[in-house]
């Protein structure tokens, strides 16, 4: 199985919790009055919570950002890359995802030296941003001009708010990023953030990708499900089941926390 993916997580199947960061500035939901320290104190208190538990790693995401955007403005990449800098756990591995845009996750990740970014790096979508292409080729070169070769990059194979163009079955796609695009992992996800995937999708890609790159749940992860994920992905990556009443806009709650935690055999 992938080297990156082990050096992080040697024998384990991670739990990544997701640090949804508030809206930044110049994104349509922007807190003014708040400010950007109004939004690391919101940040801080769901990390506080997070970081107290049995949590393998954390993952920094633009999430308040809606609508998402193809590429970053320097605004954006300046105002994530402060956030994880000042955010980041030092007792613990930490990523970034910046929607939707992969070069500017992996500017941010070397800057701040997060171990791995999450992104759609492969494949031509339909979506509710518009046309949706991608480019793994000039993603991993710049990873290897930036002297960023540690950071791992986990490719979505069935992103969020977008439909495949093409034919291939989930099972053929993962095969072929993990051969051909190099993903370090592989994320299967469901149709919107906090939408579970179908376990037979995952079953199809874990199967298809074999030993060439582990497989893990991206969306949807929920106390009631992850014991079954768990026996088939490599791990989970998990948010909203996390928040107040299970709803991805609210702020962390502990005892959701304990539960999925629980539920997962930590």
């Amino acid at each position: 199985m992938n080297n990156r993916f082990n050096s992080l997580f040697a024998n384990r199947k991670p739990i990544i919790a997701m640090a949804h960061v508030p809206p930044l500035p110049g994104t349509p939901l922007y807190d003014e009055q708040a400010g950007m320290q109004g939004l690391l104190a919101s940040l801080r208190a769901d990390l506080d919570i997070l970081l107290d538990a049995d949590i393998d790693a954390i993952m920094f995401c633009n999430e308040g950002d809606r609508p998402y955007t193809f590429e970053a403005g320097y605004d954006g990449v300046a105002a994530m890359t402060r956030v994880v800098s000042e955010m980041a756990p030092r007792d613990r591995l930490f990523g970034v995802d910046f929607l939707w845009d992969a070069n500017a996750a992996l500017a941010i990740a070397a800057a701040t030296g997060a171990s791995f970014i999450r992104e759609v790096a492969t494949g031509v979508y339909e979506s509710d941003m518009g046309l949706w292409n991608t480019d793994a080729a000039r993603l991993l070169r710049e990873r290897r001009r930036l002297d960023a070769d540690n950071v791992a990059v986990f490719m979505n194979i069935a992103p969020e708010f977008a439909s495949q163009i093409g034919s291939r079955t989930v099972g053929e796609i993962a095969h072929s990023v993990a051969v051909s695009s190099l993903a370090d992992a592989l994320l299967v996800s469901g149709p919107m953030a906090g939408s579970e995937p179908d376990l037979e999708a995952l079953r199809q890609a874990k199967q298809a990708a074999a030993d060439e790159a582990p497989v893990l749940v991206n969306t949807g992860t929920k106390s009631s499900n992850v014991a079954a994920y768990l026996e088939v992905a490599d791990g989970v990556i998990v948010g909203s089941d996390l928040k107040k009443d299970g709803y991805t806009w609210n702020p962390v709650d502990p005892q959701r926390v304990k539960n999925f935690l629980k539920a997962a055999g930590r």
